[in-house]
């Protein structure tokens, strides 16, 4: 009787309009990437495709700057991840406790996640570039000497968008790390603190044991949303200078602005396959931690 009801209410061709959404904005692209990435297709054969086998991903796999690009993910992905990991856990720890203001600092600190990143890129474009908001301030301090074009340089570009995106999204971070946090019982701390723990042995023995899960949630999707980034490389550098801050997607991007159709599809197939690899082995890994933690 209950499940006829059940079929009454929630008919099976209710789910059609969002299966035929998915299907057309999601199954269908990846499909004809897929296909695409082993053709020679190009803004000069645009209805005439040739099969060209392995041979886009043989090119990709010598071609210095897609390894570069490859690097320049990798790297902003784990350190980004890291960093995230870090700032979200100290802050987390801070508005968790009660005291006056809370709710403000909370909202602060969530506040640059809710922002557009092109806005962002735009605005520290200003601030960084060579007449910009922080090398006049360190000519009126007298510091001329360090003033410099912050993203014409390699190091100094990946160290300024590694240390925005983790501005942005330590934040949300914090969140997560605060429902954790609140989930694990006071009486735990509290038994610890009879016995003679210290702040920082319950800390350890306490704390981290019981946040593994939300550690399996923020890392997971902060290697997924490091591997995938886009749109802060882009508003920022623009992968430049040169190709020095390259990553993959704008990598897939460019070859794709310059008409090389198919070779864009194998790198974005490469991404995709590897953004999915790594967040399964990642994410199976920390579930085997939170069983023995």
């Amino acid at each position: 009787m209950k499940n006829k009801v059940k079929e009454k209410i929630y008919p099976g061709w209710m789910c059609i309009p969002a299966l035929g959404i998915y299907t057309l904005f999601y199954i269908v692209p990846i499909a004809a990437a897929f296909f695409f990435s082993f053709t020679d297709w190009n803004m000069d054969r645009m209805n005439e495709p040739k099969f060209a086998g392995l041979r886009n991903f043989i090119n990709l796999f010598g071609d210095d700057v897609f390894l570069r690009s490859a690097g320049n993910t990798a790297l902003f992905a784990v350190m980004t991840t890291v960093l995230k990991l870090a700032v979200g856990l100290a802050l987390a720890l801070l508005v968790v406790q009660k005291f006056k203001g809370n709710g403000f600092f909370r909202t602060l600190f969530y506040l640059p996640c809710v922002l557009s990143c092109m806005i962002i890129g735009l605005l520290f474009t200003g601030i960084l570039k060579m007449d910009g908001l922080l090398n006049n301030a360190l000519r009126a301090v007298g510091m001329e000497a360090m003033a410099c074009d912050w993203l014409g340089k390699y190091g100094t570009a990946m160290f300024w968008i590694i240390f925005i995106e983790v501005w942005m999204w330590a934040g949300f971070n914090m969140f997560l790390f605060i429902s954790g946090l609140q989930s694990i019982p006071a009486e735990l701390y509290e038994s610890a603190q009879m016995d003679g723990a210290s702040a920082w042995e319950r800390f350890v023995k306490i704390t981290l044991p019981m946040l593994a899960p939300s550690f399996t949630v923020v890392t997971t999707l902060n290697i997924t949303g490091g591997l995938k980034v886009f749109d802060l490389v882009y508003a920022l550098t623009g992968g430049g200078p040169g190709f020095d801050t390259q990553v993959l997607s704008t990598y897939a991007y460019r070859a794709f602005g310059l008409g090389l159709l198919g070779k864009s599809s194998a790198s974005s197939m490469i991404l995709s396959v590897g953004v999915v690899a790594i967040t399964f082995a990642m994410n199976r890994f920390l579930r085997s931690k939170e069983v023995e933690a």
